[in-house]
């Protein structure tokens, strides 16, 4: 009775740090998606004459054209990822063999039948499918941390929405063209190079969705 106590009292405070075990790693994590604020290098000033409808600092036609170019800049990406993928592989053998023979009569003995024959038929049939597919949409802004020499633009952003049981978390990160921006500083996900997004949750429903500590290291050690 007195041991039963004890792991009672012991697994009240594991339980509870496994329970935030999420939340404070997501939390960490967030920690490099931090936009950046400060521009670590100067920015060439792109002063318009007097009079002058274009900017030559700008992709943009006219002056007003507020497309993101620098870093610290704001940029809205249209998420629009879709993808579907399946395989299917087969195989199939067989073998069939035969032979007999016929012993000489002055080994047959009392035997009847001095033939003696023997076979084998093997066969496999094997088979075997799988796909996949997930779709995000939606939109998130990102900001400028970085301009390449290229002229591309290095974003970063993480979108976080709070749950009554948890934390949600967008993150994306990407090499954008300035060409591929559009008049509304808007852009596709799918003009982004080395696109790294991310969707993830934290906190009590993501914790259901998952095996427990104890019950994935078992399925590691277990033979069956």
């Amino acid at each position: 009775m007195k041991f039963h106590k004890v792991l009672v009292l012991c697994s009240v405070p594991v339980a509870m740090a496994v329970s935030g075990c999420s939340t404070e790693m997501e939390a960490v994590s967030s920690a490099d998606w931090e936009p950046v604020y400060e521009q670590p290098m100067q920015q060439p000033s792109s002063r318009m004459a007097s009079g002058a409808i274009f900017s030559g600092g700008q992709m943009g036609l006219f002056a007003t054209d507020r497309r993101a170019a620098q870093i610290g800049d704001i940029l809205t990406v249209v998420l629009k990822e879709k993808f579907a993928a399946s395989k299917a592989q087969g195989a199939a053998s067989s073998k069939s063999d035969s032979f007999s023979v016929t012993l000489p009569t002055a080994l047959v003995g009392g035997f009847d039948n001095a033939s003696l024959s023997a076979g084998t038929d093997r066969s496999f049939d094997g088979s075997g499918r799988a796909t996949q597919s997930n779709s995000l949409t939606g939109r998130m802004s990102v900001s400028v941390v970085r301009v390449l020499p290229s002229g591309n633009l290095e974003v970063l952003g993480q979108k976080k929405l709070t749950l009554n049981n948890g934390d949600e978390y967008v993150r994306l990160r990407g090499i954008v063209r300035q060409a591929d921006i559009t008049a509304d500083n808007t852009v596709d996900s799918d003009r982004l190079a080395n696109a790294e997004i991310k969707y993830v949750g934290a906190g009590d429903v993501a914790d259901t969705g998952k095996k427990g500590w104890l019950r994935r290291g078992l399925d590691t050690v277990s033979p069956f």
